[in-house]
């Protein structure tokens, strides 16, 4: 049971205390602070699930909502719970879990030949296939692609649980506690308005947990402590607001010890919830071991955890170079940066950059052993041992909220990414949620955003200097990437539903334009994660083979709820 990834320090995790769990039948331990998933990689289980469609082996890929692949059955007997993102689940001692869709084993599944036959179940197959004799539809082949479909199993028995709900009314609604949500707070917050601060997570942070060498570290506590202390300022940990109707109206899960469902009508909004890392599309981008760079800081930094023993990057970005430091910090070899830039970042010392460079490939059963490497302009090829692939293709801003109630959208070219557009003064996006990444932006404008807040519901402005970080980056422009997309079939541009590139080639061969409808012909986004990590990737090879620009394209509706709901909640 030796946590064999865990790092000897460092991390915000209760070393004092071990925590003993149960994954497939096997027992492992972690300490509090983890989530299942950083327990799993510190105890190096790489494979965790299999894929939707084609049964594939997938392992973990984020560290947080997003999470399209690690997807587990928490808990035992007939009210386990399914499709619980392994990312997501506090890790407490005792803890049960499951790997699912797979029979009779996760490693050995006699369903993964499916995979083999990808070629001959293209997007739409079964439009093309099944329906042509109502007869063997009937009696054949609805009923078994109806025991096939599906993902987990319901719980067979009631559930107990007592949910409750709560109405609540305040002057400041500020969603997400990173450096700019915890700056509105702030500056609303002093002005003496009646503020609700909602985070996600059960810390406040957001980015500073990641880095936190970026700011003062004493910077956080103390924020946290002033809120606390403001008798006006509630916070609410562990709540995800997940959608927002008209006149300012957003709903809310509460999680945790507690099970609420929030009604909240706020005066004025300052959505603060930061951006989502956008993968780049590859062939072989989806087996255990690949993982956003991103996510791979968080498990170093936040959790403690290796995540892999040598490590590649394939980014595009500066602000990913920062997962090579960190993995250097942690005593993983980084074998190679990869970089389709002519001239990117400065990387650690005594580590290869390979500029002009794409990942043409990866290799490994059941978890990566190797990448494959190009020249961009063409030439020989190059291989590449690790058992870790960080990859980055710059950042989205996480719009949902803004969007859900007709917010509009713009493409940014600069970012290459959709930025909210404003228009209603009862709502202002802040730091990377509206398209700004530096630091030092995002607390300037989440102070300005909470103190205009503030200042609308009538109140005074007591707006402070916000901290200045301790390193001075600027906008890291990120452009987009496709390198060696056109591979097909195995390269993934929805995780969750096994949609690849060749899916989103051959939409657009057959005459589907709308993305919407390209979602609907292909399932691209129609998984757990609400294409959290692919939505935008589709857009673009769309636009690609249309022969059009991403703004065009556009994005497809935004509906709540932001993330899965429980029933029990709802009702």
């Amino acid at each position: 049971m030796s946590q064999e990834f865990r790092l000897p320090g460092g991390g915000r995790i209760d070393r004092s205390r071990t925590l003993r769990f149960r994954f497939d039948e096997r027992d492992y331990e972690g300490h509090p602070g983890d989530t299942l998933a950083s327990a799993l990689l510190a105890n190096g289980v790489r494979l965790v699930a299999r894929s939707f469609k084609f049964h594939r082996p997938r392992g973990v890929f984020s560290a947080g909502i997003e999470e399209p692949s690690a997807l587990v059955r928490l808990g035992s007997g007939n009210s386990a719970e399914p499709n619980r993102r392994a990312t997501d689940i506090l890790l407490v001692d005792r803890l049960i879990a499951a790997s699912q869709h797979a029979w009779p084993s996760l490693g050995f599944d006699l369903a993964a030949p499916v995979g083999w036959l990808a070629p001959l179940f293209p997007a739409g197959f079964y439009y093309k296939m099944f329906y042509r004799s109502p007869a063997l539809w009937r009696r054949l082949w609805e009923p078994v692609l109806r025991r096939m479909a599906g993902l987990g199993a319901l719980p067979r028995v009631a559930d107990m649980e007592r949910h409750d709900k709560v109405h609540a009314h305040c002057d400041v609604l500020v969603i997400g506690a990173g450096p700019a949500g915890l700056a509105a707070a702030l500056a609303a917050g002093r002005s003496g308005a009646r503020v609700i601060l909602a985070e996600a997570d059960r810390e406040l942070g957001g980015t500073l947990l990641r880095r936190p060498a970026q700011l003062d570290p004493t910077w956080l506590d103390r924020a946290a402590a002033e809120l606390t202390a403001q008798p006006e300022v509630r916070v609410l940990n562990g709540t995800t607001v997940f959608g927002r109707s008209d006149g300012n109206y957003f709903l809310a899960a509460e999680g945790g010890e507690h099970r609420r469902l929030w009604h909240i009508r706020a005066r004025r909004a300052v959505p603060a919830t930061g951006a989502l890392e956008r993968p780049p599309v590859f062939p072989g981008n989806d087996r255990p071991g690949i993982m956003l760079a991103g996510a791979v800081e968080t498990y170093i930094n936040r959790y403690g955890v290796a995540p892999g023993r040598t490590a590649v990057l394939f980014v595009n970005n500066d602000d990913a170079y920062h997962t090579a430091a960190a993995l250097a910090a942690a005593a993983v070899k980084v074998a190679a940066i990869v970089d389709p830039r002519p001239t990117p970042h400065a990387a650690p010392p005594n580590v290869p950059v390979y500029a002009g460079h794409a990942v043409a490939g990866t290799s490994g059963r059941g978890a990566l052993r190797g990448v494959t490497i190009r020249p961009l302009a063409g030439g020989a090829t190059r291989r590449i041992a690790c058992d870790l692939l960080a990859v980055s293709g710059g950042w989205n801003p996480t719009a949902h909220l803004f969007a859900q109630a007709g917010g509009r959208l713009r493409y940014d070219a600069a970012l290459a990414a959709f930025v909210p557009e404003p228009e209603d003064d009862a709502i202002e996006s802040a730091g990377a949620a509206g398209g700004s990444f530096a630091l030092a932006g995002c607390l300037a404008e989440g102070a300005a955003a909470g103190t205009r807040a503030a200042a609308a519901c009538g109140l005074g402005t007591a707006e402070a200097a916000a901290p200045q970080p301790a390193v001075t980056e600027p906008e890291p422009p990120a452009p987009w990437l496709f390198a060696g997309a056109a591979a097909g079939r195995t390269s993934f541009v929805d995780l969750h539903n096994d949609v690849t590139a060749a899916d989103i080639a051959l939409a657009a061969r057959e005459g589907f334009a709308a993305i919407e409808h390209v979602k609907r012909w292909t399932t691209l986004g129609m998984g757990i994660d609400q294409g959290k990590t692919g939505n935008v990737a589709g857009a673009a090879l769309l636009s690609q083979a249309l022969g059009r620009a991403i703004a065009e394209t556009g994005t497809t509706t935004f509906r709540p709820p932001y993330v899965p709901i429980r029933f029990g909640l709802l009702a």
